[in-house]
C-alpha cells in the first residue's frame, strides 16, 4: 500500500509567517509536496504559482470566496445570491487555471440569523442543488472538482447549513455530477455522527478529499483526544485512498514543533522527508 499524501493547510499551519508565499515556501523547506490554500484571494494568482514552482510544491485546494458580507460563510445554499455564488465561482476557477489547482470547495453558507434551521432548509437546499448544478457545468469544462464538506454545528458552527455526509452526499445524487465529490474532514464527522470506520467505508466512492484534526481540540494528530490516528491512516491505505490529506488543525506550540507525528509516519512508511 503507498503511504498517504499529506498537505498542509496553510490557513492553519506555518502562521508564524505573515504571507502565504512565505508559508508555501516554509511548508516546501518542512517536507511538504503538497498544500491548501484556503482562501487565496489576498494574492495574486500568479505571485502563489511563482513561489509554488519555487518551492516545488503542489497546490491541491482552495476555497471559494466565501462572500462579502459579516458573517458570510459561502453562498452555495443562501437563496436570492445566486449572481455572487456565480462571480465567485468565477474567481477560484480563474485561481484554479493558473495555480493548476484541481479542487475547489464550495462552501454552502449559514441559516440566516433568527430563522430556525426546519424552517428554512428545503428553500436552501434547493438553492444549493441550483448553484451546484450550475458550478459542475464549469467545473466540467475547466476539469476541476468541487468538493462539498460538512461542518459540524455543535462547536464549530452551529448556523452551518451543510452538517453531515448523509446530508451532503443526498445533494450530491439529487446534483448527479461527477464533477462534485465529498470533502470529509475527520473532526468534523466525529462531532457530527462518530463511527468513523462505517463512515469512511461508506462515503468512499463519492470521497473527493480528506482532512483531519484531534476532537476535540483540533490540534495534531498525536495530540490527547478521542481519535487514533494510526488506526485511521492505516484504514485510508488499506482502502487504496490515492487523494491528499489536507492537515487542518491548530499547532499547540509551533508548526514544526508539531510535525513529531508526520516524521513519525515517513519513517515507518519508508519515506524521507517527503509530503508525497
Amino acid at each position: 500500500m503507498p503511504p498517504l499524501r499529506f498537505a498542509a493547510n496553510l490557513a492553519w499551519l506555518f502562521q508564524e509567517k505573515p504571507t502565504l508565499p512565505q508559508r508555501i515556501e516554509a511548508a516546501a523547506q518542512a517536507g511538504f509536496r503538497a498544500a491548501e490554500l484556503g482562501v487565496p484571494y489576498a494574492c495574486s494568482a500568479e505571485e502563489l504559482r511563482e513561489a509554488a514552482d519555487k518551492a516545488k510544491l503542489e497546490l491541491v485546494l482552495l476555497n471559494a470566496p466565501p462572500g462579502n458580507q459579516d458573517g458570510d460563510r459561502g453562498l452555495g445554499a443562501v437563496p436570492g445570491r445566486q449572481h455572487e455564488f456565480q462571480e465567485a465561482l468565477a474567481l477560484a476557477v480563474k485561481y484554479c487555471k493558473v495555480l493548476k489547482c484541481p479542487r475547489i470547495h464550495i462552501m454552502a453558507g449559514r441559516i440566516p440569523l433568527g430563522a430556525e434551521r426546519e424552517e428554512v432548509s428545503a428553500e436552501m437546499e434547493a438553492t444549493f442543488i441550483e448553484n451546484l448544478r450550475y458550478a459542475a457545468d464549469v467545473l466540467a469544462q475547466e476539469k476541476i472538482t468541487g468538493l462539498l464538506e460538512p461542518i459540524n454545528s455543535r462547536i464549530t458552527d452551529p448556523r452551518y447549513f451543510l452538517t453531515t455526509p448523509e446530508q451532503a452526499a443526498a445533494i450530491l445524487k439529487k446534483v448527479g455530477s461527477p464533477s462534485l465529490k465529498l470533502q470529509l474532514d475527520i473532526f468534523h464527522c466525529q462531532i457530527m455522527d462518530g463511527n468513523l470506520t462505517q463512515n469512511l467505508e461508506k462515503y468512499f466512492p463519492i470521497i473527493g478529499h480528506v482532512q483531519f484534526a484531534q476532537v476535540p481540540g483540533r490540534h495534531e494528530p498525536d495530540s490527547p483526544g478521542e481519535l487514533n490516528f494510526p488506526y485511521l491512516f492505516q484504514l485510508l491505505e488499506s482502502m487504496s485512498y490515492s487523494g491528499f490529506v489536507g492537515c487542518e488543525y491548530k499547532p499547540k506550540e509551533g508548526t514544526l514543533q508539531g510535525l513529531g507525528w508526520l516524521h513519525s509516519y515517513w519513517k515507518s512508511r519508508g519515506v524521507l522527508d517527503s509530503g508525497s
